[in-house]
This record gives structure tokens, sequence and C-alpha cells, in this order.
């Protein structure tokens, strides 16, 4: 019960976290304009990974796309990459999830598939939130780069300044985003466990020697073990039956009686 608990809720968790980052890359506002200075603007500025947009005072927003990808910083286009390698990863991940639930029977499947398709899509979720959350980071450092840049142009009064901006509210659907696909990832690997059947597990196994104990006794003669077959003793002139001493040793004839 417990395991498909488990899986059921990384299963829920990662879906949260693969729409959070598909809404974050969709979403026009990764940097806004900083309005610390001048807090009275009759245009606001505010960008996206796929555009850029100005709203006015008015209420009329107007937003153009980037024509160019060669025009576009290096750091840029590598966001772009990571955001998209992230939803791919998350939806292939979220496919698998879907067949690997124990709640879910499809045909003769057994328990051991249902396992690795579960350690599938878990490392999928998880290799998802980590893109996402790159992605994210490597878009604020670059704003806090910028940002500090402008403000040491203002203070040394170089003019055409350009515009500061800052942290957007898709940068925070994409942290909490990448999050919860990584929670739900490594839910999806604990549950795996579960599902192993236990006949594949190694167990100890303890090997004991079968048979009697034979114990050996020292000694100039030979003790019989119990296993060997008796003897014949041969019938004839210089051949006697050997007769037990007081002791219980048996005792054999000699050289000297043969003659």
């Amino acid at each position: 019960m417990s395991t498909t608990i488990c899986q059921v809720m990384g299963f829920i968790v990662s879906s949260l976290g693969v729409a959070g980052c598909i809404v974050s890359t969709s979403m026009d506002m990764w940097s806004t304009q900083d309005l610390y200075d001048n807090p009275v603007t009759a245009v606001f500025q505010y960008q996206g990974l796929w555009r850029s947009c100005v709203r006015q005072s008015s209420g009329f927003t107007e937003c153009r796309p980037y024509f160019t990808i060669l025009g576009l910083p290096a750091m840029f286009q590598a966001v772009r990459a990571l955001m998209i390698v992230g939803i791919v990863l998350g939806i292939l991940g979220l496919l698998v999830c879907i067949f690997a639930l124990k709640c879910i029977r499809i045909g003769s499947m057994e328990d051991s598939a249902k396992a690795n398709m579960t350690l599938t899509s878990g490392i999928m979720f998880i290799v998802a939130g980590l893109c996402a959350i790159t992605g994210v980071s490597v878009f604020a450092n670059m704003l806090v780069t910028n940002f500090w840049m402008s403000t040491a142009n203002i203070y040394q009064g170089m003019q055409n300044v350009q515009n500061r901006y800052t942290f957007g509210s898709a940068l925070f659907v994409g942290w909490v985003a990448g999050g919860l696909a990584l929670v739900g990832g490594i839910l999806m690997c604990l549950a795996c466990r579960g599902l192993v059947p236990e006949e594949s597990r190694y167990k100890a196994v303890s090997y004991n020697a079968s048979g009697r104990n034979i114990s050996y006794r020292t000694g100039p003669y030979k003790v019989a073990s119990g296993y060997e077959p008796e003897t014949k003793t041969r019938k004839g002139a210089g051949y006697e039956e050997a007769a037990r001493s007081e002791d219980g040793r048996r005792s054999y004839p000699s050289k000297y009686d043969y003659v």
C-alpha cells in the first residue's frame, strides 16, 4: 500500500512540476523593468524567452517576438535549450509513468517491468527538474550581472544608460516547478524498490554438510568407519581368525605364523 501511495504522489508532484515548467517557459515576465528610481512611468517593459513586451499607462500592451536567433546572447539561447529539454523529458516521463502505475494493469505486465518503468520515469523527472532549475538560475545570474553594471553606469553619470531589469514572476514559477519535478522523481525512484519482486532479490544461503559425522581414532591400527564393506577372511593354512585382545583391539598374525 505504501508503494502505491508513494508512486501516485510522485506522479502527481511530477505532473505539477512539468506543468509549471511549461507555464514558466511560455510566460513573458522573465525580466521586468526596475521602477525603483522612477515609480511613475508611462511605459513599462518586460521580456521573456520568446518576445519582449511594452505596456503603456493607458493599458495597451504590445509584444514583439525575437525575429533573430544569431543576434541573441549565447547564454540566452542556452536557457531556451535547457527549458525545452526539461519539458520534453518531463512529458516523456509522464507517459512512461502512466503505464508504470501499480493500480493500472495492462495485459500480463509483470511487477519487474513496472519497476523498471518507474525507475526510468523517476530519472527523467529528476533530469527535467535539474534542467529547469539550471536554466532559471543561469537567466537570474545574467539579470544580476546586467543590473549591477547598469547601476554602476548610473552612478558614474554616463549618458544613454539602458533600463535596469530585475527578476520577473516567471523565474519564481520555474524554480518551484523544477523543485517539484525533482521531488517527484525522487519519490518515483523510492517507489521502484517496493515493486521489485522478492524472488529477484539476493538472499544469504547457508550450506550445511550432510551425512554422518565420522570420528577417526588415532592409533597404530585403522578403525572401521562403518561405510566400508566387510573384508572376507581367507580360509586356509597360515591364516587364522583374528582374536581380540583384552583391550578390545584386533590383533593380526605375524609373518612367522605363515612358515
